[in-house]
């Protein structure tokens, strides 16, 4: 709740500072690794296409915008959505999930064609570009347990597969910090309010999105320009 409305009269510069302010040299480091990207190597495990015509996958990874926005932007996604998952139904409001005591994330469901992009191509590019997964319940200038790193498996299989990239990721060492992302399989996705929908498509001028979130975007260009597509497929599209 506090995003929502302290950015809208922020600027920039009070951005930066909020860094500054809150940055030790180890947290300094990791802040410019993810505002830059890292190349992170493929996942030696990963799930066959079989016949589906579409899966689903739930991550999360600090503020939804960002990391809908990146997903929006991958060739092969069919819809990514913003919302809430980790706790209950009643709970998933944005303001009563901005307490930090109702178990939600925020997080974002991704509809893919599996055949066009696996599960563990979409890990390798939620963990170089659309988080630092080695902050524990922040990213950037959000705190809180609503902005964990998280992964909600839908099946045994996307679960054993996100475990397999983490000890794969740890073991390579190339973070300076442990990888703190969760896998939470058994719970539902419930949908985000409609104002936060497409929010960084709309809103490529608003302070928040343009030093926490555009880099985001051109981070997937650079590191997978394979893989990025220019025009975003949007929820606003497919009739949310």
């Amino acid at each position: 709740m506090a995003r929502m409305y302290f950015w809208r009269a922020s600027t920039i510069r009070s951005a930066i500072g909020a860094v500054v302010l809150i940055s030790g040299m180890g947290f300094a480091h990791r802040q410019a690794m993810a505002q830059e990207g890292i190349a992170l190597p493929t996942p030696a495990i990963d799930i066959a296409p079989g016949a589906a015509a579409t899966q689903t996958a739930v991550f999360a990874g600090g503020c939804f915008w960002g990391v809908q926005g990146v997903f929006q932007h991958v060739a092969g996604v069919k819809n990514a959505v913003s919302g809430y998952a980790g706790g209950t139904k009643e709970m998933a409001q944005y303001e009563m999930v901005g307490s930090g005591r109702t178990g939600h994330a925020e997080a974002v469901k991704v509809t893919y064609d599996p055949k066009t992009v696996t599960y563990g191509h979409l890990l390798q590019i939620y963990f170089s570009v659309a988080h630092d997964p080695t902050e524990l319940n922040r990213q950037g200038p959000d705190t809180g347990t609503q902005y964990r790193s998280a992964v909600f498996p839908a099946n045994e299989e996307q679960g054993r597969v996100a475990k397999a990239y983490i000890d794969q990721l740890n073991k390579a060492r190339i973070h300076d910090a442990a990888i703190v992302t969760t896998i939470e399989p058994g719970h539902t996705f419930f949908n985000a309010e409609a104002y936060h929908q497409d929010f960084l498509t709309k809103n490529p001028t608003y302070p928040y999105i343009v030093y926490n979130d555009l880099p985001k975007i051109e981070n997937l260009k650079k590191l997978f320009p394979g893989d990025y597509r220019e025009k975003p497929v949007l929820v606003a599209a497919s009739g949310l």
